[in-house]
Order: structure tokens, then C-alpha cells, then sequence
């Protein structure tokens, strides 16, 4: 890192209007800001009534900087394995700084994606992406999975 460059710091004004859309949104138990590993975070865990008895939880950990760049990780814990995916802006080696690490494992290097500069219209993307694997998760377990 050069003396030019610096970390980016928490945009906590924006972590405070995500987390007062998410506590509206309906398959959300709860949105708190946290401190988790230093880092200052949204952690939104998912609704029992939105996750199917199979999975042992669902959430969406969120982090968002003065900068624009941001982390958000949606993730389902199974009691034999983990299902993940993240949307992240941010400098690095592996992809453009905008990419999308896709499910199952949220890999790297993910898929080069361009996001809006609104975090609104992020937050509605991965609302509705995750509003999506729900009616998957449903379906499945309506299949019998």
C-alpha cells in the first residue's frame, strides 16, 4: 500500500439507512450494526418462517464504505455444508472492482458485474436475489429435497 492509499473507512450513515429498509422487509429478523473481527458490519439474519427447517440459519453480513466500495455476503448454513454468494466492490487482483462471487461457494476469482453507485438500488438487487433463493429453497423442499 502506498502512503496515498488508505483503507477505506465504515460508512455508517449508509449501513443506518440499509438497516432501517431491512427491518421493514419482511423475510428479515433482525438488522443490527456490529463490530465483528474490527470491522464494523450490518448483520442481518433471515426469519424461521423464510427458512426452511432443513437449513440451520440464513443471513446477509454487510459492509459498505465512504468510498463506495462495499461487501455483501449472503450465506445459508446446512448441517452438512454452507451456501454462499457475494456482491463486493473493491480494489483487487482477482476481478474488476466490481464482481459477484457466485453460489454455491461464493468463489474466487468471481464474475467481473458493474453496480449502481446508489446503494439503494444495490440493496434491491441482493434483496431480490435473495427473495429468489427463497422461492427456490421452497420449491425444493415442495420437491422433496
Amino acid at each position: 500500500m502506498t502512503g496515498e492509499e488508505r483503507v477505506p473507512e465504515v460508512d455508517r450513515a449508509v449501513l443506518e439507512a440499509i438497516q432501517d429498509r431491512l427491518r421493514t422487509a419482511p423475510q428479515i429478523e433482525t438488522a443490527e450494526i456490529v463490530i465483528a473481527d474490527g470491522q464494523t458490519e450490518l448483520k442481518a439474519p433471515l426469519t424461521a418462517a423464510a427458512t426452511p427447517t432443513r437449513i440451520d440459519r440464513r443471513f446477509l453480513d454487510i459492509r459498505w464504505y465512504t468510498n463506495g466500495d462495499f461487501r455483501i455476503h449472503y450465506q445459508e448454513d446446512w448441517p452438512d455444508r454452507t451456501w454462499s454468494q457475494r456482491w463486493d466492490r473493491h480494489p483487487n487482483e482477482h476481478n474488476d472492482r466490481d464482481h459477484f462471487h457466485p453460489p454455491p461457494d461464493a468463489a474466487t476469482p468471481g464474475e467481473n458485474r458493474t453496480w449502481s453507485s446508489k446503494f439503494e438500488a444495490v440493496l434491491k438487487l441482493v434483496v431480490n436475489g435473495v427473495r429468489t433463493r427463497t422461492d427456490s429453497l421452497w420449491q425444493a423442499v415442495g420437491d422433496g429435497e
